[in-house]
């Protein structure tokens, strides 16, 4: 993985830090419902999470424990982004990031998310609709690094939040980078507020703030390069169209490895593809047809279409399914990235910001046919 050069822009220290960023009344608000609590923030390393961070620090509220689930899935760029938190993090004199990962049994044959696919011959569960890969693989692994965990391999003392919360006899709230966009109110309201051990609050709902809030207040703060790309596996179901086109230009050994994992599901033991039904196989629909027929069987990655359909279809990939490399593929590719990207989403690499409402792209670009279910990660 490729380092990024260290950031040159000005982190504010804890003396001058710009405390007006919050009004009086939002100070109140965090403080009022946080002050004294045993705090664990839940950080994905994208942007919610990233300002819920910078909020708690302008409202002078410090986390017990900050933990990031690690897929060994994520993008270089958000790696190379969690490590230059952590050097924000010391330097305001907070906990560092826990990296959290679950641990496999040693004759499993895998340790990721993505080799669970693989070997499973299976897409992600979110291209069903579920979400049973995010509790596996992200969910349980930061619930362990709080509560410990007594069996093999993922075996591990307390957290020292965890006994304080014992011998307080109170409960830790998790604080949930959600912001005030539809997609984030309407998850965070399917959520309880509490489960047998934690608590649930959304800081970031509670000031009223969205997404362009988010980017704002990181780039005032720290600096607009501290505003990060979307957190995401690289073979992620949600991802939209100019996801891939970016991915397809900035790591295209990434989305190589996930048009192998589809084919590989599609084609497998498990696949769920019917031949009967749309006349023809997965491969030969994928090599010869534009799109597949209209249904509510998952075809992919992206649900209702297959990514390497949308690559073929696109001029992405080759005869072989190999994503094309030559100066003016890429110079395509992030040009298609940059027209259909919507508001929404920062891209430090692409060089500018978006503001606040982004919609899922349910089939490639060119091909429509009836959307199903549509899940976020």
């Amino acid at each position: 993985m490729q380092k990024q050069e260290p950031s040159r822009s000005y982190v504010p220290s804890a003396i001058d830090m710009p405390f007006d960023l919050l009004t009086r009344d939002q100070r109140r608000l965090l403080r009022t419902a946080l002050a004294g609590r045993l705090l664990a923030v839940c950080y994905g390393a994208g942007v919610d999470s990233t300002a819920l961070l910078v909020a708690l620090k302008l409202a002078d509220l410090r986390p017990d424990i900050i933990t990031f689930a690690d897929l060994l899935s994520e993008k270089p760029e958000t790696m190379a982004h969690l490590d230059r938190m952590q050097s924000i993090l010391a330097q305001w004199g907070w906990p560092g990031i826990t990296i959290c990962r679950k641990r496999t049994l040693p004759g499993t044959g895998y340790d990721d998310l993505y080799g669970n696919c693989i070997a499973n011959e299976t897409l992600p569960s979110l291209a069903f609709g579920m979400r049973s890969c995010s509790i596996k693989w992200k969910q349980k692994a930061q619930d362990q690094a709080i509560k410990g965990c007594k069996s093999a391999p993922n075996a591990s003392a307390p957290h020292p939040i965890w006994m304080e919360a014992q011998r307080r006899g109170e409960r830790i709230v998790k604080l949930i980078g959600y912001d005030c966009s539809a997609a984030d109110i309407r998850r965070s309201k399917k959520l309880l507020t509490a489960d047998a051990d934690f608590d649930f609050l959304y800081p970031l709902q509670m000031l009223g703030w969205t997404r362009q809030n988010c980017i704002d207040i990181i780039t005032a703060v720290l600096g607009a390069d501290y505003v990060p790309i979307k957190s995401a596996c690289f073979f992620c179901p949600a991802s939209k169209a100019w996801e891939l086109f970016w991915l397809a230009a900035h790591h295209p050994e990434l989305l190589e490895r996930a048009l192998f994992l589809e084919r590989n599901a599609l084609t497998g033991r498990h696949s769920r593809f019917d031949e009967i039904q749309f006349g023809s196989t997965w491969e030969e629909l994928v090599r010869n047809a534009d799109r597949f027929p209209s249904t509510n069987t998952t075809v992919g990655l992206g649900r209702s279409f297959s990514w390497n359909q949308w690559a073929r279809v696109n001029g992405v990939v080759d005869e072989k399914f190999r994503v094309r490399r030559g100066d003016a593929d890429r110079a395509r590719f992030l040009a298609r990235a940059a027209e259909l990207r919507q508001s929404g989403n920062a891209n430090r690499s692409a060089g500018d910001r978006a503001g606040n409402r982004q919609n899922r792209v349910s089939s490639p670009e060119h091909l429509h046919h009836s959307p199903v279910d549509q899940a976020h990660h």
